[in-house]
This record gives structure tokens, C-alpha cells and sequence, in this order.
């Protein structure tokens, strides 16, 4: 709410400075810069800027309208721009690109200083220089500064790992950043219409717009149909502005909420509103996910039980030290070992807090997440919020849409009935026989119908062949006028297009009004066939004449549409109606008294891979709904073929939903499974109860602009990249680049493997915790010292959090994933199976460690007087090795087999590998640095061997049997 302020404020005040600027440039006449001049234009940026930014209609008429800003612009209005490169050329130089000024990417350097900021860690850097100080004082250079040097070492290597991994992240999300801006547009150039990337867009350009979509520049209205612009993101007004010839001013970044227009670009990039607004604004990162809050809790308890334990260790730690000093009334006089011996424990007790503060937790999830971001990316899907991500893999409900997502959306006339007759039109042959058989009135009133009442066109590329462009219905349905003979632009020729409201998810319906050359008005209508058909009072027959629709002929109607849609086909009715001669265009087009022409019905195939998608989910405890705006006979049909709608499933129209008492709703919303002829409120409130009242985790699609209330509502928003407009884009978390049902199963695959990795790897850190924690501290109750020493507890630090992180985050989905029920939204997070693995392995290393505490010495046969070192070394080296092993039982919570897989994951690989080698060398040559010596070849062996039969007694320890919750 804070930026949406910001930028009403910042409009507010940006407008007011224009209209000073205008009130005093006004009165001087407007001069052409040279170099503008020079590049053949008559106008520039700047002047352009203030007449749309401004909405300065004084100015523009001075101008001489949109007609002279065309002509300076050197464009045409039909036409475009000439595409030749040196004119483009000039056009970039004089008028920028449509590119906004993006953040700089921060350096590695500001990532590692944010990395230095670790409470914990200044803590042990201060313990650091004391101990360097002290120990130089006392032993000299370079004996005495080992131990500090080897904190500094791994407070350095922590720090760097950290900021390399969180910089790895930065730049793929900056990928992923411009992958969400990528928006192509409807663009007439050189006389052609083509698409182009908002990114080339030039002043001069003219672009056509349609419903849901963003403008991408600012620019003047050319011309068009019942125009209302949103403005909110600008101005924070909610109510839409109407855009016509009086007020023709468009700017950036607003989205249209109906009708449609072509539009004059006049200024593009950082001269834009938008674009100004933008420098002023940085743009915030994500949130933190639930997951991440869920875990920063995890977190800050157990860093409350690891600071108890160090304060505990510490005192016991110091205890003999400080009573030693106390009988010998020698409190106040340290010597420079005393000092180091009490700094050492220091330190031991501020690395237990280290080891115990599990910051590798956020890590994990921003690692999983991100990684899933990238590959979720190949897999045709482009993540835009990042707690979408997790949300998914607890999905329990996946409300579709039919077209485009559930059937491929690549539409065809197959059947149609006109004056009464059915007819097979799946080819040329076919439509050009039905043309031969019609009444030459029908075959002219039908055309008409269909050329003029569209949001489609057609347009002939460079090489002289035809495209259609629009919706796959209006494509199918010209290519079936096509078929017949129709010539699109002589059709459009000879009548005029008055009025139009076109089509929306409400009336279902798109209309015109026609004024035809011998005077007089028609009406045309098309739409879903019950509700034009009900619109209808009369018919033609197979002679062309037209007669009153009675009972007996709509029910033949009725039946022939209820045939078509049984045969999943997508049934659209196409009406008209001659207008009196007192309708003013400023009237509503009528909705009843048409004539009804005929009815088409219309193919469209379900996509392949669908069904078995929708049995992966059924089988992986997901709902999947079918929610549509087609006929319930079409809809059922296609939700069998689907495998969506079985025998014990409720298909029911959205009005009859609408009528349902909340009681009634209680009994029947669990059992829906398709919503036909279905309103944006009615999915809504679908969204909503399930929800609210069921506590389902919901997962919507949509790519209408009238989607976007049910994504907004909906846990996760589904947006179709393909078929969806701007403004559901701007409204779902998740978008589905190719429209394709399949990717949304492999959306929840990856949202579950996300969860169930970062359970993984919160079971493997919390055995560490656990292990490090009780070492410590019964070793420093006990026996008066710790085994493991800060720089080990550090290396352990950074094994368990950065690495583990890495290794276990990053484990690809696998599709037994799709196997088990979803978690839900009252699912616990750490769950009575990893509680038994942690305590299970916490028990067997606790065991192994004490063993080695208490009777190592005689184990090993260690009678030196260095026998402490060495035993401290076996301790440590046996400790690592027992996460390394148990690192790769956690790779599955509940299965035997933890190794399947285990080679192809090269991360995973690549960790274990470079732990084990580290760890040799940290043993067997800094020994100065870690307080290691080196170890025999029984010893080593020795200390595997303890880690490796962890991986037995955590097979065991899997059998026993607890609840699954």
C-alpha cells in the first residue's frame, strides 16, 4: 500500500509541474530542435511527453490533432512505421528505446559484507583477535597465533560460502525477474500486422490493444470500441476511464478493462509516467515465505536452548579455573595462559551457539526454492512469487479451466446448423457443398454476422498469404467463413461498424451495430447458444425466409445445440435483428428480438498427456475441478474424456450454483467436480468455501481479466502465459508458459519435493544440533573440558548448514512424490517420522562419541603424552564421518534405499566429495589451525566405520512404526 501512495502522490505532483510548464510554454510558439529536424521528424520527445503525460488537449490540437502527431512522427495511421533500419535508427536516437533503467545487480562484495553482519559471528572474530593478541604476546609470531588464525580461517570460509550462495541467487532471480517481463503486443507495421516485444516498441508505432491487456507506452487513441482504461496502478483510482476521440490520452502501465482500440505510440521507456515513477521507486524483493517465517521460529527456539547450554558449558568450563584462582587469592593477576585458557572457552561456548543457531534454515529454503525456480523454468513454468512455490506442494485442489488449458485450444468448425439443417464442415469440400446448398440471403447474412462481429482479423503477411489473428473461437469461426467463399475485407467494406460490446465472462456474449449502405442499422450477436438462442423471437428456414421461433423449432434448436455439446463439441448460436430508427448509439445494443441465423459447433481437442496428468493428481490426493463458461453437455463430455468427472461427482451450471443455500453449499461443494456456464463471482465463490470452509489448499487458473478476483483468492494463482491477458498475469503467483495442464502436475511435483527437501535437510541439521550440543556439554560437566574445539565446531558449522544445505536442498522430485496424500494446511512441519530418525541417529552418535570420550585411549592404545590430541582428533574425524553418512540417510525419511539416484545428483555428489577431502586435509595438515594431528590408517578407518554404521541403525531405526502426522 506504501508504493501504491508513493506513486499517487508522485502522479499528483508530476501532473501539477506539467501544468505549470504548460501554462508557460503555451504562450511561446513550439520551435523544432535541429537534430530532430535533421532526423526528418517535426516534433520531439519531450513536447510529446507533456501532451500525453499532461493530457494537454490544447496543445495537441496545436499540433494539429493525432493526424499532425502521426505526420511529425513521419508514421501512418493505417500503415505504421517503415521498418527499414536506418529510420529505426534515427527513431532510437531521437526518441529512446521502450526500456526502463533496471537496478544495478549488487556486487559479491556488499553479499559477503551482509555476511559479516552475524551477531555470532563478530562475537568469535573479537575472541579471534584477543586470542591473536595474547597468543603472539605470549608464544610469539607464528606459534602463538594459531589458534586465533584458525578462526579467522573459518569465519572467513563460512562468510564466503554464505555470500556466494546468496549472490548465485540474486543473479537468477534478476533471470527470472526479466522472464516475467517479457510481453509481446499487436503490432501494424509497414501495413502488416505482426507481434513484437514491448521492448522494440517505437514512437510512431500503432499498437493494437484488446481486453486485459497492459499498454505498454504512452500514446493517443487512433480509434476503437468502448474503451475504459484501469488507471489504478497510476493513480490509485479505481474507477476505469473512458478513452475516446475527446479524451485520447493512453499511458503506460495501465491495463485495459474493456472494449478495444489502436493506438498512436508516442513516448516510450524513462520519458513515460511510468517509467518516472519507476526511477523514484526500488522495487522491493520478495517476502518471506511461510515456510521461511515457519522456520525463522525453529530457528530462534533452538537458538534460545543452544545459548542456555553455552552459558551452561562456559561456567562449567571456568569454574575450576576461576576456584583455582580464588584459593590462591590470585583473582585479580592472570598470566597470559590463564587468559587464553578462559578465552578458549569462551570461544567453545560462543561456537556452541554457532552450531546451535541453525542459520543454514532460511538458507535451505531460499536454496530449494531457487533451485526449483530455475528448473520449474525448463519445465515451462515461470515462478512469480516465491511461497508459491512451497504453497503448491501442499495443494489438495486444482480448480482448471477447460480451453486452452484441459483441450489444446487450436479450434475448428466441425459441425454446423443452419436454416435448420445439420451439417458436416470439417474441410473445405464440406463448407463450400453447404455453401452451394444455402439460400444465397443466408450465405450474405452469415458472412456478414462473422466478419463484422469479431474481435479477430484478417490480416496478409508480407508474402500475400492470409493470417488470422485472434481468439482460437473467432479463428475457427473465420476460417469457417473463409471456407465458404467470404472475403474478409470486402465485407468489412461495405457496411460500417457503429457500436460494439464485446465479449466478457458476464453476458457471454459479443455484439454490433452495423449501418448498412442502403441506410438503416443491424444488429449482430453471437455467443453462447442457450443464452442467444433465448434472445431469438424468430428464425430462417431453408428458403431464406424468416418466421416466428416457435416452441417446437427452439426445442429442435435446443436439442440439436444438447447433441452438439454431447459430443464435446463447443456450441456458439449467431443471431440479428434490423434496428428501428430511433436507437441512438449511445444506447445499449437490445438483447432480445434477434433472428436466429444457426448454430456452429466447434472442436476442441483435448491435449495429450491430460488424463493420465489428472490421474497423477487423483492418485497424489488432489481434487481436480473443471470450471468453465461452456454448455454443462460439452463440459461433462470433455471431464469424462478427462477423466475429471466420475460417478459419484456433481456437474452443475453456475446459476444453479448461485441459488444454493450455505447449507445446501456445505452438502454439495465437496463434490463438485465441473462448473459449467460459470461466472468470475461464481468461481470466486467456489475458491472461497473451499477454502474458508473446507480448509483446502487451492490451486486456480485463469486467463481472462475476469480470473483475476478467483487467482487473487486462491492460494495459488495459475495464469495461462499463452492464452492469458496482462492483468491475470499481474494476479497469479505461478504462470503457465505453455497453457498446458501437465505442467501445473509437474508445478505441484516440484512445490512437494521443495517441502519434503527441506524437511530432509531440517531432520539432518537437527541431529547435528543435537549431537554437538550434548558432546559439548556433558564432556565440559564431566570431564572439565570440550572435545570439539571452536574452528571444528565451525567446520561442523558449516558441513551441517551451508553445505548440508546445498546437498539436500537441491535433490530433483521424483515421481513417488505424486504417490503420497498432500500435506495440507494443518500439516505439521516436523513430523513424528523425522522426530524418530533424529532421535534414533542423535542416540546412536551420542553413544559413539562418549564411547570414544570414555574408552578410546584403551581402544586405540594411545599411551603418548600427546594422547589427548590425538583422542580429540578420532573424536572430531568420527563426528564428521558420522554426518557425512548420516547426510545420506536423510536423502529419504522413510525408505530403506537412500542411494537410488544418488550418483545423478551432482551437487549432492560434489559436497559429500569436497566434505571428505577438506576434511583430510584439515586432520592431516593443519593441525596447527584445527587442533588436529595427524592419524594412522587404523584410526582413520576407525573413524569411517563409526559414520558408515549409522546407515544400518538409521535403516533400523526407519522400521519403527509411528504416525504418519
Amino acid at each position: 500500500m506504501l508504493i501504491e501512495e508513493k506513486l499517487r502522490v508522485a502522479v499528483l505532483v508530476s501532473k501539477a509541474a506539467l501544468q505549470f510548464i504548460q501554462g508557460l510554454s503555451l504562450r511561446s510558439e513550439y520551435v523544432v530542435p535541429e537534430e530532430v529536424k535533421a532526423a526528418g521528424f517535426q516534433i520531439c520527445a519531450d513536447e510529446l511527453g507533456s501532451i500525453v503525460e499532461g493530457h494537454d488537449s490544447k496543445k495537441l490540437i496545436i499540433h494539429g490533432g493525432v493526424d499532425g502527431i502521426a505526420e511529425k512522427l513521419s508514421t501512418s495511421k493505417t500503415d505504421g512505421l517503415s521498418t527499414d533500419e536506418d529510420s529505426i535508427k534515427r527513431r532510437q536516437d531521437i526518441y529512446g528505446v521502450n526500456k526502463f533503467t533496471e537496478s544495478e545487480v549488487r556486487s559479491f562484495w556488499v553479499f559477503v559484507w551482509e555476511a559479516l553482519q552475524d551477531t555470532t559471528l563478530i562475537i568469535l572474530a573479537v575472541c579471534a583477535f584477543v586470542s591473536l593478541v595474547v597468543g603472539i604476546a605470549m608464544e610469539g609470531w607464528p606459534k602463538g597465533a594459531h589458534d586465533g588464525l584458525g578462526i579467522v580461517a573459518s569465519i572467513l570460509l563460512v562468510v564466503f560460502v554464505t555470500a556466494a550462495s546468496d549472490y548465485r541467487q540474486s543473479l537468477q532471480f534478476k533471470d527470472l525477474d526479466k522472464e516475467k517481463k517479457k510481453i509481446q503486443v499487436q503490432v501494424t507495421r509497414n501495413g502488416f500486422r505482426q507481434r513484437l516485444s514491448i521492448y522494440d516498441l517505437l514512437p510512431g508505432d500503432v499498437v493494437h490493444l484488446a481486453i486485459g491487456d497492459q499498454v505498454p507506452a504512452d500514446g493517443l487513441f487512433i480509434s476503437g470500441f468502448s474503451l475504459l482504461i484501469n488507471e489504478s496502478s497510476l493513480t490509485g483510482e479505481s474507477e476505469p476511464v473512458a478513452v475516446n476521440a475527446d479524451n485520447p490520452f493512453l499511458l503506460s502501465g495501465t491495463k485495459v478493462q474493456d472494449g478495444s482500440c489502436k493506438m498512436l505510440v508516442t513516448t516510450v521507456g524513462m520519458r513515460t509516467q511510468w517509467g518516472k515513477l519507476m526511477a523514484t521507486l526500488s522495487e522491493g524483493g520478495d517476502d518471506e515465505t511461510p515456510l521461511q517465517v515457519k522456520l525463522n521460529g525453529v530457528a530462534t527456539i533452538i537458538g534460545q536452548i543452544g545459548l542456555f547450554f553455552a552459558v551452561i558449558t562456559f561456567i562449567v568450563l571456568s569454574q575450576g579455573l576461576f576456584s583455582k584462582k580464588y584459593h590462591e587469592g590470585l583473582l585479580l593477576s592472570w598470566s597470559g595462559d590463564e587468559a587464553l585458557e578462559l578465552l578458549e572457552h569462551f570461544a567453545i561456548a560462543v561456537t556452541i551457539v554457532v552450531v546451535a543457531v541453525p542459520e543454514g534454515l532460511p538458507l535451505a529454503v531460499t536454496l530449494s526454492l531457487a533451485f526449483a525456480m530455475k528448473k520449474m523454468m525448463n519445465d515451462k513454468a515461470l515462478v512469480r512469487h516465491l511461497a508459491a512455490c512451497e504453497t503448491m506442494g501442499s495443494a489438495t485442489t486444482i480448480c482448471s479451466d477447460k480451453t486452452g488449458t484441459l483441450t489444446t485450444n487450436h479450434m475448428a468448425v466441425v459441425k454446423a446448423c443452419i436454416c435448420g439443417n445439420i451439417k458436416e464442415v470439417n474441410g473445405p469440400q464440406n463448407a463450400s457443398k453447404l455453401c452451394s446448398e444455402l439460400p444465397e440471403i443466408v450465405v450474405k447474412t452469415l458472412l456478414e454476422s462473422i466478419f463484422n462481429n469479431t474481435g479477430g482479423e484478417v490480416v496478409f503477411n508480407q508474402d500475400g498469404k492470409y493470417q488470422i489473428l485472434g481468439t482460437p473461437t473467432e479463428t475457427a469461426l473465420l476460417e469457417f467463413a473463409l471456407a465458404l467463399g467470404g472475403d474478409f475485407k470486402s465485407k468489412r467494406d461495405e457496411t460500417k461498424i457503429v457500436k460494439v460490446e464485446p465479449f466478457n465472462s458476464t453476458k457471454k456474449r459479443m455484439s454490433v451495430i452495423l449501418e448498412l449502405p442502403g441506410g438503416g442499422r443491424r444488429a449482430h450477436c453471437k455467443g453462447a447458444s442457450e443464452i442467444v438462442l433465448a434472445a431469438c423471437d424468430k428464425f430462417i428456414d431453408d428458403t431464406g425466409s424468416v418466421h416466428p421461433l416457435d416452441k417446437t423449432t427452439a426445442d429442435k434448436l435446443n436439442g440439436i445445440i444438447d447433441s452438439f455439446a454431447g459430443e464435446a463439441l463447443r456450441t456458439l448460436c449467431l443471431a440479428y435483428r434490423e434496428m428501428e430508427e430511433g436507437f441512438s448509439i449511445l444506447d445499449h445494443i437490445p438483447s432480445q428480438g434477434y433472428t436466429c441465423i444457426g448454430v456452429v459447433g466447434i472442436k476442441d481437442p483435448v491435449r495429450p498427456g491430460v488424463r493420465e496428468s489428472v490421474a497423477t493428481c487423483q492418485a497424489a490426493g488432489i481434487m481436480v475441478r473443471m470450471v468453465t463458461g461452456d454448455n454443462i453437455n460439452t463440459a461433462k463430455a470433455i471431464a469424462r474424456e478427462c477423466g475429471i468427472l466420475t460417478e459419484e461427482g456433481i456437474a452443475i451450471e453456475g446459476p444453479e450454483f448461485r441459488e444454493k443455500s450455505l447449507d445446501e453449499l456445505l452438502k454439495l461443494v465437496p463434490k463438485i467436480q465441473v462448473m459449467a456456464r460459470s461466472s468470475p463471482l461464481d468461481k470466486h465463490t467456489l475458491v472461497k468455501h473451499l477454502r474458508t470452509t473446507f480448509n483446502d489448499v487451492v490451486a486456480v487458473t485463469g486467463d481472462g481479466t475476469n480470473d483475476a478476483p478467483a487467482l487473487h483468492e486462491a492460494d495459488i494463482g495459475l495464469a495461462m502465459g499463452i492464452a492469458g491477458t496482462e492483468v491475470a498475469k499481474e494476479s497469479a503467483d505461478i504462470i503457465i508458459l505453455d497453457d498446458n495442464f501437465s505442467t501445473i502436475v509437474t508445478v505441484a511435483k516440484w512445490g512437494r519435493s521443495v517441502y519434503i527437501n527441506i524437511q530432509k535437510f531440517v531432520q539432518f541439521q537437527l541431529t547435528v544440533n543435537v549431537v554437538a550440543l550434548l558432546v559439548n556439554f556433558s564432556s565440559a560437566c564431566f570431564t572439565g573440558n570440550a572435545p570439539l574445539t571452536a574452528v571444528q565446531l565451525l567446520w561442523v558449522n558449516m558441513i551441517m548448514d551451508t553445505l548440508g544445505a546445498l546437498a539436500l536442498a537441491t535433490e530433483p522430485p521424483n515421481n513417488d512424490l505424486m504417490k503420497r496424500e498432500p500435506v495440507g494446511r494443518t500439516g505439521k512441519f516436523i513430523t513424528n517420522v523425522m522426530w524418530r530418525n533424529i532421535l534414533g541417529m542423535s542416540f546412536y552418535q551420542f553413544f559413539v562419541m562418549w564411547y570414544l570420550q570414555t574408552q578410546g585411549k584403551n581402544f586405540f592404545g594411545l599411551e603418548r603424552s600427546d594422547t589427548d590430541v590425538a583422542l580429540n582428533t578420532i573424536i572430531f574425524n568420527s563426528f564428521v564421518f558420522c554426518q557425512v553418512f548420516n547426510e545420506i540417510s536423510s536423502r529419504e525419511m522413510e525408505k530403506i534405499n537412500v542411494l537410488k539416484g544418488m550418483t545423478r545428483n551432482y551437487v549432492f555428489m560434489a559436497v559429500l566429495t569436497s566434505t571428505v577431502i577438506f576434511q583430510f586435509i584439515m586432520v592431516q595438515f593443519l593441525g596447527e589451525f584445527a587442533n588436529t594431528t595427524p592419524l594412522n590408517l587404523h584410526q582413520w578407518l576407525a573413524s569411517v566405520l563409526l559414520g558408515l554404521v549409522g546407515m544400518p541403525i538409521a535403516a533400523v531405526v526407519k522400521l519403527i512404526p509411528v504416525g504418519s502426522s
